[in-house]
């Protein structure tokens, strides 16, 4: 670390304590002195005292001040998500040390579901094999969320279709290590007769009912550029759920069609013969899938997961 970093990290550590971040994040979250001074009990005249001496330490406003309440300043916005990481890795701490020797760490992992149900297994079964173990917190969840949940601090790492776009200015620098490639098909029952065609065009699948992932998907938002790349309008679904296993079986009772990762949930399903595979041209690009992690700080719960990705 350069000296002239030591030394400013030295001196917040001797200006700032915990409690001065969760004022600051109670503050963001109020929007106000009134409010977070309700929130923590205690007077306005003192919390704005206490905001002044957080500001000395950094060196910086941290909010601007209107008749509307409390904003974050540009430089305020990233001392604040560092504050919260910090404040959710000290708890995650307090949670492993109350573990005692019962395991080596508690990694927590993020996942969208196709991902958590068709390749983490394997993986989160090496973790498990530990010696001493290593238990697992999974947030299975879509991708956006999982997204705002590594920016916070909340999980680890992880593995994931890469985010539709770039993180905002000033947000957590992420790391990404590519794993493979997703292919994704469209399905639909056995006996319908499109699973019959040697080839299916974009304009006679929007004629279909459909069985779409949330909106806020990579898969959803894959399929409706797919669509529109070939000039035609996407259909409202008749359902929409975020669930691919799901998904499989709304196909299987006849609602409609979808969108299935080809190489996890797709390959079982058509092994329970539950569905079969629509041939659509042009066909759907693949995703990546890859580790993320936040970039600034060794993490020895990430370097457990890359070993069980054999990234180590």
């Amino acid at each position: 670390m350069p000296e002239h970093t030591l030394r400013e990290t030295e001196r917040l550590v001797a200006r700032l304590r915990f409690r001065h971040l969760r004022l600051i994040t109670e503050l963001q979250r109020g929007g106000s002195l009134r409010a977070a001074a309700q929130t923590l009990n205690l007077t306005q005249p003192a919390l704005s005292k206490a905001l002044a001496e957080i500001e000395g330490a950094f060196g910086f406003a941290l909010f601007t001040r209107t008749a509307r309440g409390l904003t974050p300043t540009a430089q305020g916005a990233v001392a604040l998500r560092g504050a919260v990481l910090l404040l959710e890795e000290l708890a995650h701490l307090g949670r492993e040390a109350a573990a005692g020797e019962s395991a080596a760490a508690t990694v927590r992992v993020g996942a969208p579901p196709f991902v958590a149900q068709g390749y983490l297994p394997e993986v989160l079964a090496r973790l498990t094999r530990c010696d001493p173990p290593v238990r697992v917190q999974l947030l299975e969840e879509r991708v956006p969320v999982l997204m705002q949940a590594l920016q916070q601090g909340e999980v680890d790492a992880l593995l994931t279709t890469y985010p539709m776009h770039m993180p905002e200015a000033g947000a957590v620098q992420l790391r990404y290590e590519k794993l493979f490639e997703v292919e994704f098909s469209i399905i639909a029952p056995p006996g319908h007769p499109l699973t019959r065609a040697r080839q299916v065009s974009w304009q006679r699948l929007a004629e279909e009912p459909w069985i779409m992932p949330a909106r806020t998907s990579m898969a959803r938002r894959m399929i409706e550029e797919c669509f529109m790349l070939a000039g035609v309008v996407p259909p409202l679904p008749v359902v929409e759920s975020t669930s691919p296993v799901t998904n499989v079986q709304l196909v299987a009772a006849g609602i409609g069609l979808s969108i299935a990762p080809a190489n996890t949930v797709l390959r079982h399903a058509q092994n329970m013969s539950l569905v079969k595979r629509v041939r659509v041209s042009p066909a759907i690009p693949t995703g990546p899938v890859a580790l993320v992690y936040r970039a600034a700080v060794a993490n020895p719960r990430v370097a457990l997961l890359r070993d069980a990705l054999g990234l180590a």
